[in-house]
C-alpha cells in the first residue's frame, strides 16, 4: 500500500465482467483501477469516482465518499460489489486460572 493511500474501513470486493473477484482496500487502488483497467464504457459515475478518489488522496474529500462513488461506478459498469464479511480485530483476554481437582 502506498504511503499516501487513504484506506477504507471496509474493503470493496467487486465481481469483474469475466467472473473473477477483486478486492480494493483504499482510494489509491481504486483510482489505479479506474484509470488503467476500467472497461471501455466510461460513464457519469466513473468520472465522479475518479474525481472523488483523487480528492481523497489530496485530502479534500472523505475516504467514505470516494468508496461509495467507486461502488456506484462499478455498478454502472456492470460489476456488482460482493459482500465482504467484517473482520474483527482479535481481543486479548486474560488467561483463566485452571481448576484444581481435589482428590
Amino acid at each position: 500500500m502506498p504511503q499516501n493511500d487513504v484506506p477504507w474501513t471496509r474493503p470493496v470486493r467487486i465481481r469483474l465482467q469475466c467472473g473473477l473477484e477483486r478486492t480494493f482496500t483504499g482510494a489509491y487502488g481504486a483510482l489505479d483501477f479506474l484509470e488503467n483497467e476500467w472497461p471501455l464504457r466510461h460513464g457519469e459515475r466513473h468520472e465522479r469516482a475518479v474525481k472523488t478518489c483523487r480528492g481523497a488522496l489530496n485530502g479534500t474529500t472523505a475516504g467514505i465518499i470516494a468508496r461509495e462513488a467507486f461502488v456506484a461506478a462499478c455498478l454502472e459498469a456492470g460489476m456488482p460489489s460482493v459482500l465482504v464479511p467484517w473482520q474483527r480485530k482479535p481481543t486479548a483476554h486474560p488467561a483463566r486460572p485452571g481448576r484444581l481437582a481435589i482428590i
